[in-house]
């Protein structure tokens, strides 16, 4: 972020200096004294959900979105992460021709149609996957990369488990429900995972986003209606089943800023879309993603005693970026906390201290403040002369 007419106060303790600013983006200009009044979160009629801004991981809305449920298809979010992950790891190729057994053949549901003992390539069995939510072809992707739907099961669990999904648990790669058991999952954990999809698999999340397959001269439309509805959204996956109800894990993008919602358990079709937009609306029309930091950006610069520089520039590593109700970047204020007396040698990297950045009182990032360039150790001379000057600066101080 660009700091604006920004104003440094030094605050004086035993051990720190604190600077404090405020926080303007060049890009972003709003009435100084403007008050956003952010309305209530819709209601909305389902039995668990979540919002999530997908670039910081901040949940803008949630209801009971702990709750371990059954995700029926929407399991296929993680049975297509796992095959793609297959393929960035080089074990597994879009080209790669899969054997369809018996079982695959058999799946009941929803299904891409394949044949029974025939080979079709891992990059359809995708599109199967996730745009006509085929049973059968889960259990083929499934098969291929484990060797049996129980191992593959095992995967999830385990990948499940990388990527702090806490309150999944899987028992097979389609999500149908049987009399003895289901998957389950949690709005929090899917929205998660969609997360990791979207970050971790650009180059194939584009799949989610395409409005119909044909496969074996069937043709068949994506179940996510809001593709057809709301040119925001693009992406990701549908679920049904009795024991499930109607699920949607919806993602769109608008000026900027990325959402993933998850609405489990509604009583129809057109209520999981209706949810969902409610959902969207909200969070685009309330709420921006707001860059806060630039990658290796200079926060401000600080004296250094015993060193061959005079001073140091302090900033920080990685871009950064906050979830803010809109209107309201102005307001955010930010703290930077570091040693009172900074002696060198120092490396570029070091950790220096902490910005907090807050807003209404409430902080929103905390993260690391470093040096920005190497400061050696000075002269003989320059070392005795700085440690005279502090010796007397804390005797007179005292």
């Amino acid at each position: 972020m660009f700091l604006k007419n920004a104003t440094y106060q030094i605050f004086s303790t035993s051990k720190f200096y604190s600077f404090s600013f405020f926080c303007a983006s060049l890009f972003f200009h709003y009435p100084a004294n403007a008050q956003s009044i952010i309305p209530r979160a819709p209601d909305i009629a389902a039995t668990s959900y979540i919002l999530m801004d997908a670039r910081t991981g901040h949940v803008i809305v949630e209801e009971n979105a702990d709750e371990p449920l059954p995700p029926a298809s929407l399991t296929k979010i993680m049975t297509a992460y796992i095959a793609i992950e297959e393929i960035i790891n080089g074990n597994l190729s879009l080209r790669d021709e899969v054997h369809i057994s018996e079982k695959a053949w058999r799946m009941e549901g929803s299904k891409m149609f394949v044949g029974v003992n025939t080979q079709v390539s891992v990059e359809d069995l995708l599109r199967g996957i996730i745009i006509q939510s085929g049973n059968d072809s889960s259990v083929a992707i499934a098969e291929h990369i484990a060797g049996s739907e129980e191992a593959f099961a095992d995967m999830m669990n385990q990948y499940g488990e990388v990527l702090g999904l806490t309150n999944s648990f899987f028992m097979n790669s389609s999500g149908l429900d049987t009399e003895l058991y289901y998957n389950t999952m949690s709005a929090r954990d899917l929205a998660l995972l969609a997360q990791a999809s979207i970050i971790s698999h650009a180059d194939y999340y584009p799949m989610y986003a395409e409005r119909e397959f044909t496969y074996n001269g069937i043709r068949q439309s994506n179940r996510n209606t809001l593709l057809f509805r709301d040119r925001n959204v693009d992406g990701m996956k549908t679920g049904w089943t009795d024991a499930a109800g109607y699920c949607l894990v919806a993602t769109a993008e608008r000026d900027g800023m990325r959402l993933i919602s998850a609405v489990m358990g509604t009583v129809s079709e057109e209520a999981r879309a209706i949810e969902t937009q409610k959902l969207i609306t909200y969070g685009f029309r309330y709420f921006e993603t707001h860059k806060l930091y630039d990658s290796n950006q200079i926060l401000t610069n600080v004296p250094v005693w015993s060193g061959d520089l005079n001073s140091v520039d302090l900033g920080i590593q990685d871009d950064v970026y906050v979830t803010i109700p809109r209107g309201q970047a102005e307001t955010m204020q930010a703290t930077v906390d570091i040693d009172q007396v900074i002696r060198a040698p120092l490396s570029d990297g070091q950790i220096m201290g902490v910005v907090n950045v807050t807003l209404d009182e409430n902080t929103i990032y905390s993260g690391e403040v470093i040096a920005m360039q190497n400061v050696g150790q000075g002269s003989i001379f320059k070392r005795f002369v700085d440690w005279l000057t502090l010796f007397f600066t804390n005797l007179f101080a005292g």
